[in-house]
């Protein structure tokens, strides 16, 4: 890799940006591009930068590749936005709530010419085949070490399962687990039972029914269901109290506004 660093008048004085040139691999002559405080600390992107400088230095127009400012790009966001809030209004949220997925570069040369007409092509030929789609197994595997973060890019605590819920498979763990479960209540309408066949156990990767989580049968039981509510009911009134305490705060605070002004 090769390695550019330069002053960046647009920031306080110290600070410098860093060009890296990449030399090899399928992503050979992308340029990344980082920043550094006059302290040495590396900043990969401008929310991080955001952050730490905090209200210290605009960054609203602020081209986090060029190192410039550009007041147009600032005008092109805002127009984005308006877009975007009057798609909102109109009730077509842009959602993605698809699974991640594995993202790998492409081997061939574009343009690829696609052929889809061959006359050996049985998948084509056999409508009950086109139709089904492959399964991979374990991919529950690829979300392993993933972690979600808030604003402050502090871990959140993950969830607890139940003790009944077992995991099955190779070099499985309450994180895959969790992942499978929620990821067949997202896919599926169907009732998530787990695998039912006892010879999943013996040979998950031959018996292993994809469209279930990976983890042994378990039943749901009528202390379950209780259970359950009364968290519900629980978080609730813990929900009516801080409701309850916010809205006597704001009453408190406009009354002491209207007794200032009326002094």
């Amino acid at each position: 890799m090769e390695k550019k660093r330069m002053d960046c008048p647009c920031l306080p004085p110290g600070w410098k940006k860093e060009e890296v040139i990449r030399k090899s691999g399928l992503s050979a002559g992308k340029t990344d591009v980082y920043y550094y405080s006059p302290k040495g600390k590396k900043f990969r992107s401008k929310p991080q930068l955001s952050r730490y400088l905090g209200n210290a230095v605009d960054l609203g127009c602020f081209d986090f590749r060029t190192g410039k400012m550009m007041p147009g790009k600032m005008q092109k966001n805002k127009q984005r936005l308006r877009n975007e809030n009057l798609t909102i209004n109109k009730g077509k949220p842009d959602l993605n709530t698809g699974l991640p997925i594995r993202q790998t570069a492409s081997i061939f040369k574009q343009p690829v010419t696609k052929v889809v007409n061959h006359p050996n092509n049985k998948v084509k030929i056999d409508l009950q085949r086109a139709t089904e789609q492959p399964r991979q197994l374990f991919w529950e595997k690829r979300l392993k070490g993933l972690r979600a973060s808030d604003i402050t890019e502090e871990v959140l605590r993950t969830m607890e399962l139940p003790k009944g819920l077992t995991s099955l498979g190779p070099d499985t763990s309450d994180e895959t687990l969790l992942s499978a479960i929620a990821s067949a209540l997202h896919m599926s309408s169907s009732p998530i039972t787990g695998q039912t066949t006892s010879a999943a156990e013996k040979n998950p990767a031959i018996w292993l029914n994809t469209s279930q989580p990976l983890c042994k049968a378990f039943i749901v039981t009528d202390q379950d269901i209780r259970e359950q509510e009364l968290k519900v009911i629980q978080a609730r009134r813990c929900l009516e109290d801080a409701l309850m305490v916010d809205r006597l705060a704001r009453a408190s605070e406009s009354s002491r506004d209207s007794e200032d002004k009326a002094a």
